[in-house]
């Protein structure tokens, strides 16, 4: 436990979800079906992903290409990665009172910049302007499935992806083992210093989704809802509907 302040003092009327997990811990797909579902109950809901601010996307890219990114320097662009889209995607949205779905937060740099040996410490002063999640979801898998999973899908890992920077091994598959158990080590330290809700990612789908419903609507209840916009061309009897999509 870190004796500082965690987040920043600024309270919205608007609520923000995150989710967290190793690669392959099925988090991302978790998020979209949670994001189809609150828009069609008919909240407001905005999203925001790791790593994608357009600021630092050229640097990072040429930066990986060539292989001269340290420790450090990753942590310092992945949080000016975070400020931009703070300042962009999530504020103004939750400023407004509607709902933000954040797909990996602050605990992601801490977990991977740790495992990466940069001094956590030192990182969590580097995020404490981060707005504090209205819940932070951390869908907890064991190592070997999650492994299998990104093994049985991708054709490729990726040099950072799978911490070759550290030195771990010089097969990338097995480098890539020892980062994500490492970064697995940092998670496991998070869940009770900033209190993750824990979803047990080797459960059905749908299973998962129902519990992450379940937790979110508690906390939705009070927000404005829309109308949902009437789509003209539903409305069309089917042969209308079958020259409307001659257009």
């Amino acid at each position: 436990m870190y004796d500082m302040k965690k987040y920043s003092n600024f309270e919205y009327p608007g609520k923000l979800f995150i989710v967290e997990g190793i690669d392959g811990s099925g988090k991302s797909t978790q998020l979209k079906l949670l994001h189809q579902w609150l828009q069609n109950e008919g909240f407001g809901v905005f999203f925001s992903e790791w790593n994608s601010s357009p600021l630092v996307k050229t640097t990072t890219r040429r930066g990986k290409a060539k292989q001269i990114l340290t420790p450090t320097t990753f942590s310092l662009i992945h949080a000016t990665d975070f400020a931009d889209r703070i300042e962009r995607e999530i504020i103004p949205p939750i400023k407004a009172g509607a709902i933000v779905l954040a797909d990996r937060y602050i605990y992601t740099a801490f977990a991977r910049d740790a495992a990466r040996g940069v001094d956590s410490k030192w990182v969590r002063k580097l995020y404490e302007f981060a707005v504090k999640p209205t819940i932070a979801f951390y869908f907890k898998v064991p190592l070997n499935i999650a492994l299998d999973r990104i093994l049985s899908s991708r054709t490729e890992i990726k040099y950072y992806e799978a911490g070759m920077d550290l030195g771990l091994s010089a097969d990338i598959k097995q480098s890539f083992k020892l980062f994500q158990e490492k970064i697995l080590t940092e998670y496991e330290k998070m869940i009770e210093e900033y209190g993750l809700t824990v979803i047990d990612a080797t459960l059905p789908i749908n299973d998962q989704q129902k519990k992450v419903r379940e937790i979110v609507l508690k906390k939705v209840k009070e927000l404005k809802k829309f109308p949902k916009p009437f789509r003209f061309y539903s409305q069309l009897p089917s042969k209308d509907r079958e020259k409307k999509s001659t257009f």
